[in-house]
């Protein structure tokens, strides 16, 4: 909760706002009081959203869908204005977190929760489908837990059954992870009521087991073993194995009705409504936002409240005797259906660039000094890999900087280090050392771990930071070696290690469509074959192609057979799955010595200067996908490279600025809890839900499954006259040079 800004209104169709719920790229949610005097969550949205008229007449299908509902487990709009300049919907307000929330907080339901939870969100499809909509997007994040039972939220992409739909013709609709096999295929027929019953299934196993059925990675591979795999229900209760098995059959005709998964579920076990339904501690935290809510002041008067009652001739409010605040007691508040509906992600506080809602006015008064919040960074900063950690140093030391030289912050952030040297024994003392160490453990300010630098010793720092309730930031390795349940704590900056493959994929699709693309999977480099890269190819081929993949065992070196054999496959572009640079410019001469002209691919794990070496002129042309920006050549970054060069005498290297936007991530956060205790569980969780535009990338991450998303995680570089050449997010490359 955030108390309304001066620009803010004082009232949307007559409900009086009292707060912030939360804040977004498409609008904001507020906490506000109807005129008959119940909470209601109040979603705006942005004006110049509002101007596209096909946004409008989503959100107007949004407000329609939902006020043809009623039931105990939904949430009605109560009042809404589709047409305003600022369209709004108001809705009960629900003092409740959501399933995501809830779970990734902390941890699986026991078993009579989630037969409660199944029982009664099938209750609510039955009334969903009753009113002919289907909701197709029912997933953890749309699912509020009450005292009383949950609520089913978020209508903004139901349908009703068999219309025609206003989403594009090669648009996929739901979430991957709870979408229906019949829903992942773009073009497919518009999705039935059996869809979302498939998404409950999915819902129900995450709820018990604390993971999605399909895993997680990259959402292309998730839909994949989403359409073609068996579900991993691995630690599933045996009372709730067979009905969520049941509503995971690939073919709609095979599940249950919402009817039919009642009865496969059982009685309820909380049907006297004893509120008894939900384990501990998550009773005590809805109760603590519910009070929270109701102990409002009265706001201050905003900036279009004053206004409004000069033009008028009246006094402000802050001039008007203010007549005694209505309590609403626990019961009132239930009657009336009252939920809290962060809908919209947190406002996001971007201390890093001074973008957008600052955290203007909550600098301490009286002159007192602000508090401090320390960030420590493991990195190897002075051995083999020196080169990468030490861009990390630099590039996280220039973001605290430039968060402290805000007049306005709120808050001071301070920077410990501790240098691992690239050894594996002295990574693990640095680990012990770092959580060990009353400054980080005992000290609530320590809030976030950024690093490492490399990849070994990230299973001990994930696991140290999960036992201390820290955030750990990655920014330059691969979060696979984390566990499903250190995902709580782990925020991964890069993208999941199967999104290198995004590159590859978009150029050979959309740049220089090819239908045969050859992968040379080399085995050969100290880091080994880069297998993920040969799998996701292998899922998402091409062009919906074919690819061949052709190995180079550890301790050879015949890459003129590989070609030669990719050349009788009729390839039309060849991809490198290797970890040596070196190896890879042998490559790169086997290619041109056997005059392979189509687009040759590498990720940037290659992208060295050895690379460049071993290649010589062949080396002409490559192209490399990878999770790194370069400064120099990305739009509002000429600051951070002149404080850069100012700092350090050179440009930055690779991974400083991603290192800059992961501090500027930890600020917004922590602006974000501005009321709710800046500590670390409190960072944990808010993280998650904080959107972030960093400079070399947007940061913004999936609610359910912690992943990050959008389309701009990866980059395109090609080599041009002997060096490498920034092409730019990958998304954005539209034409071969």
């Amino acid at each position: 909760m955030r108390p309304l800004s001066p620009a803010d209104p004082a009232a949307v169709g007559g409900h009086r706002l009292l707060g912030r719920l939360g804040s977004g790229g498409m609008g904001t949610v507020y906490l506000g009081r109807s005129p008959a005097g119940a909470l209601v969550a109040v979603k705006v949205i942005r004006a110049d959203h509002a101007a596209e008229p096909a946004f409008r007449a989503r959100f107007r299908r949004e407000a329609e869908a939902a006020a043809r509902l009623s039931g105990r487990w939904l949430v009605p709009v109560v009042a809404a204005d589709p047409e305003a300049r600022e369209p709004w919907l108001a809705t009960p307000f629900v003092p409740g977190p959501s399933l995501s929330e809830a779970v990734g907080g902390y941890g699986p339901l026991p078993a009579g929760s989630v037969r409660a939870l199944g029982v009664r969100l099938a209750e609510a499809l039955e009334q969903v489908h009753a009113a002919g909509l289907v909701h197709r997007d029912v997933k953890p994040g749309n699912i509020l837990l009450a005292p009383d039972g949950p609520r089913l939220i978020d209508f903004g992409i139901a349908r009703a059954v068999g219309a025609t739909t206003l989403t594009a013709a090669d648009a996929v609709v739901g979430t991957p992870g709870y979408l229906a096999p019949e829903q992942a295929r773009a073009g497919a027929p518009a999705p039935g009521p059996a869809g979302d019953v498939f998404s409950l299934g999915c819902v129900l196993a995450y709820a018990a087991t604390g993971r999605g059925p399909f895993g997680g990675g990259h959402p292309a591979a998730v839909v994949f073993r989403t359409v073609h795999d068996a579900p991993v229900l691995d630690g599933m209760p045996a009372q709730l194995l067979g009905p969520v098995t049941a509503c995971l059959a690939k073919e709609p005709a095979d599940r249950p009705t919402p009817a039919g998964l009642r009865a496969l579920l059982g009685d309820d076990p909380d049907a006297a409504g004893s509120g008894d339904w939900l384990p501990a501690p998550l009773p005590r935290l809805i109760a603590e936002r519910s009070t929270r809510a109701l102990e409002l002041p009265v706001p201050e008067p905003t900036r279009l409240d004053a206004t409004a009652a000069a033009s008028a001739g009246a006094p402000t409010a802050a001039a008007r005797p203010q007549p005694a605040r209505r309590l609403l007691t626990r019961r009132r508040l239930l009657a009336a259906g009252g939920s809290l509906i962060a809908a919209g992600a947190p406002l996001a506080w971007y201390a890093a660039r001074g973008r957008g809602g600052g955290d203007r006015g909550n600098a301490p008064s009286g002159g007192g000094a602000p508090p401090t919040y320390a960030l420590a960074l493991q990195a190897d900063l002075s051995g083999p890999g020196a080169a990468d950690g030490q861009a990390h140093e630099r590039g996280v030391r220039l973001g605290v900087d430039r968060h402290n030289a805000r007049k306005d912050a709120a808050f001071r952030l301070a920077l410990r280090t501790a240098d691992d040297g690239g050894d594996t024994a002295r990574a693990k003392r640095a680990v012990e050392e770092l959580v060990a160490d009353p400054a980080v453990v005992a000290d609530p300010a320590v809030v976030a771990v950024i690093g490492p630098s490399w990849e070994a010793p990230v299973p001990a720092l994930a696991a140290a930071c999960l036992a201390a309730d820290l955030t750990l930031l990655l920014v330059a390795v691969n979060s696979g070696q984390a566990s499903q349940a250190q995902w709580r704590t782990v925020v991964d900056t890069r993208a999941g290690a199967e999104g290198i493959a995004l590159p590859v994929l978009h150029y050979l699709t959309r740049v220089r469509p090819v239908h045969r693309t050859a992968v040379v999977e080399d085995e050969g480099g100290a880091g080994g074959a880069d297998w993920q890269l040969t799998r996701a190819l292998q899922q998402s081929p091409p062009s919906q192609g074919t690819v061949s993949v052709h190995k180079v065992p550890a301790g050879g070196s015949d890459f003129a057979g590989a070609v030669d054999a990719l050349t009788r496959a009729g390839a039309e572009a060849a991809v490198y799955a290797g970890t040596s640079a070196e190896r890879a410019g042998a490559f790169a001469r086997a290619l041109a010595a056997a005059g392979f002209a189509g687009p040759r691919m590498g990720t940037g794990r290659v992208m060295e200067p050895g690379f460049l070496a071993a290649a010589g002129a062949a080396g002409e042309g490559w192209l490399f996908g990878t999770f790194f920006a370069d400064p120099a050549g990305v739009p509002g970054a000429q600051g951070f490279v002149a404080a850069h060069r100012a700092a350090y005498g050179q440009p930055p290297a690779r991974w400083a600025l991603e290192a800059y936007d992961a501090v500027g991530l930890v600020a917004a956060a922590l602006g974000g809890l501005e009321g709710e205790g800046r500590d670390r569980p409190g960072l944990s969780r808010r993280i998650f839900r904080t959107p972030y535009q960093g400079l070399a990338k947007p940061l913004a991450f999936d609610g359910d499954t912690h992943m990050l998303s959008g389309t701009r995680v990866a980059h395109l570089y090609q080599v041009r006259s002997g060096a490498f050449r920034y092409l730019g997010p990958y998304a954005d490359v539209t034409s071969a040079s």
